[in-house]
């Protein structure tokens, strides 16, 4: 399916790995101009999304952009159940890169999307935002916050043109997710520890109503979708590749 989106210009935060690099490659297979960005030394382009500074000098340095996604992420490294098992200490990180970096982002390119009346912003949420997981509080959270805000830059840029949408995954295999079950393990004895197979293969036959993993490829082919002209009514959502985990 030709989705209209060769030669435009799309810039992915977070893209050096993960559901960021294959939303950057479903981009770059439909003819699209990338621009990946990410924290990694290995990244095309280094930029810190936690640095204003730093996102707003590199996005002037590419001119025209029609579409940005924001898929940094972090999570507090910590199994969060109970919430006071984890110390005050260990939020600002996670609001910092989740939260605050997707705003930098905003902020750095929503004035120009404005100006040529048109382009999309896409920032990777979670099911976690939506359901508030025990597993990882300030991750919920943090997620929880990019949900509501985008909602208001949705109702913002609507006069503009411009599209504002928020992408949910649910169960995908991502160091993210590996990372939730090593911090899980490490706080159980040894004899109720799983491998992360195991472990994860019994979430999602509790959870996930289709029974089966999200691929990075599953939710890179709804951010394509999101940035062309056949989601041109869809604004200010949460769309949710989770295999039913969450249904409203």
């Amino acid at each position: 399916m030709d989705l209209g989106l060769s030669g435009q210009v799309v810039v992915v935060v977070g893209a050096a790995r993960g559901l960021g690099a294959a939303i950057a490659d479903a981009f770059a297979a439909e003819g699209a101009r990338v621009a990946r960005w990410d924290i990694d030394p290995a990244a095309e382009t280094v930029v810190d999304a936690t640095d204003f500074a730093a996102v707003t000098r590199a996005a002037e340095r590419l001119g025209r952009v029609d579409h940005v996604v924001y898929a940094a992420a972090v999570g507090s490294g910590k199994f969060g159940f109970p919430f006071w098992s984890l110390a005050p200490a260990d939020w600002p990180r996670v609001l910092n890169v989740n939260l605050m970096g997707a705003v930098n982002v905003a902020h750095a390119f929503a004035p120009q999307l404005a100006e040529q009346r048109g382009g999309t912003l896409l920032f990777l949420a979670s099911v976690a935002g939506q359901n508030g997981s025990q597993t990882d509080p300030p991750y919920s959270a943090a997620k929880a916050a990019v949900l509501n805000f985008v909602k208001c830059a949705a109702k913002d840029l609507a006069p503009f043109g411009v599209r504002v949408n928020a992408l949910c995954p649910g169960m995908v295999k991502t160091p993210l997710n590996r990372a939730v079950w090593q911090a899980w393990v490490d706080r159980q004895p040894p004899e109720a520890r799983v491998e992360y197979e195991e472990w994860a293969s019994d979430k999602i036959a509790k959870l996930v109503p289709l029974n089966r993993w999200q691929t990075p490829e599953d939710v890179a082919a709804m951010a394509v979708f999101l940035a062309s002209a056949r989601a041109a009514n869809v604004t200010g959502q949460a769309v949710n590749v989770d295999g039913g985990y969450v249904m409203h």
